[in-house]
């Protein structure tokens, strides 16, 4: 199947993308092919252009994690989904395409009274926030968060999903627009990292008991600054390393409040693995998209021959909320 994609050859900066045309190939056991109509914009994306973070083998080279669109075709004995269904999708590449191949356990419906464009902006981000504050993290109600990068598309999301289950939510974020705009969302406190210190603002937000969970996506030496906000039992869940992958880290501290320290990546785990997340999402937190109770959070809509002005903009950190190229 022809279509038009964006392609690089050589990473570098997003000017090295181009707008071209090229093909898939028609689904296997468990497949289907989804025309594209929007597609979301996040870090990996960014990462794999710049050659830091290649693909899987078996995954497309194509930019893009997540779509909206249409079942264009499925693989014989599908029954999941016919064509014509309207879903979105966590995809193991190939986002940046008028049609892409993925798993059909990894799509879900578009959320009633949702535009495609709004829908594309939710797989990535809610695989990644649910499989890890809820699933890793194992966030309760009542329990109190803090969520670094609380503005961008993980970061809002992660205020909304954090509040619609009962959390407190505390978030860093590095200008007073941005804290406006997480408040909105619902977050209980918005800390300027740029003119306030973190630990000094949690400490005194929760008298000195600490939170009981830090999703960290900044790395390096927040790592022991997380530390110092945990409460005892705490948990911390490492999704990105923007300020570096490494950390010197005080294991006295970890060994005294019995701290839990896990993270993860989304895209190299297994079909099944991202079934399972999938599963959970459409069972707790598909019905509240359903029903109103969670809004989109998008910031820019481009069309697809715009996607280096996409990455241009997610990498000046001004954006709050997601980023999506317009395919239809």
């Amino acid at each position: 199947m022809r279509c038009q994609q964006i392609v690089f050859t050589t990473p570098g900066l997003p000017d090295v993308m181009q707008l071209t045309t090229g093909e898939i190939g028609a689904p296997q056991a468990g497949q289907v092919v989804i025309k594209v109509a929007a597609a979301g914009v996040n870090g990996p994306d960014i990462y794999q252009r710049q050659g830091s973070y290649p693909p899987p083998a078996d995954a497309s080279p194509i930019l893009g994690l997540e779509v909206a669109g249409e079942i264009a075709a499925v693989a014989d004995g599908e029954t999941r989904w016919q064509v014509g269904d309207k879903v979105c999708a966590l995809v193991p590449g190939g986002g940046y395409s008028e049609y892409v191949l993925t798993w059909s356990a990894h799509c879900l419906p578009v959320p009633h009274g949702w535009r495609m464009s709004e829908a594309a902006a939710l797989p990535e981000t809610y695989f990644t926030v649910w499989h890890n504050l809820f699933m890793r993290g194992g966030l309760q109600a009542d329990e109190t968060v803090l969520i670094h990068g609380g503005s961008g598309g993980i970061g809002s999301s992660a205020i909304s999903l954090a509040k619609a289950f009962g959390a407190k939510v505390i978030v860093t974020c590095g200008s007073a627009d941005k804290q406006a705009y997480c408040e909105s969302l619902g977050a209980d406190l918005a800390i300027n990292y740029r003119e306030q210190d973190f630990v000094e603002q949690v400490n005194q937000f929760t008298q000195n008991n600490g939170v009981q969970l830090v999703l960290d996506m900044i790395g390096a030496d927040y790592i022991n600054r997380n530390l110092k906000v945990l409460a005892q039992d705490g948990r911390m869940v490492s999704i990105a390393c923007r300020q570096g992958r490494m950390a010197e880290v005080d294991v006295g501290m970890l060994m005294f409040k019995r701290i839990l320290w896990t993270g993860s990546t989304l895209r190299p785990q297994t079909v099944a693995q991202k079934a399972a997340i999938a599963a959970q999402l459409a069972e707790r937190v598909w019905p509240l998209l359903a029903q109103g109770q969670l809004k989109p959070h998008l910031y820019a809509e481009l069309p697809l021959a715009q996607a280096a002005k996409a990455h241009q903009l997610m990498e000046s950190g001004e954006h709050q909320g997601k980023i999506v190229l317009q395919l239809g």
